[in-house]
């Protein structure tokens, strides 16, 4: 397994629900890898920050215009200028 794979799969290790099939293979990469080991610490911590976080009951008032703004900008229906484009199947 390389780093990447690794990356892919820490959301999972975190949550305890990474498939058997790449479990050793995870293990075996956090055992060699020291950069994946901090990456994979700083994910749990950061995830434990947010979990602390209050939640609110409303939402921002800027949640929809962020919704909105993000749909456009990666939208793969529409070119960079916000053109429809022709899917390609």
């Amino acid at each position: 397994m390389n780093c990447r794979e690794a990356i892919d799969l820490m959301g999972d290790a975190i949550d305890a629900c990474l498939p058997s099939t790449f479990q050793a293979s995870f293990d075996d990469h956090m055992a060699e890898c020291s950069s994946c080991r901090t990456y994979l610490e700083h994910l749990r911590l950061t995830r434990q920050a947010l979990q602390s976080l209050p939640r609110g009951t409303e939402t921002s008032s800027h949640r929809k215009e962020l919704i909105q703004k993000f749909s456009e900008e990666f939208d793969p229906t529409r070119d960079d200028k916000g053109h429809a484009t022709e899917r390609s199947s």
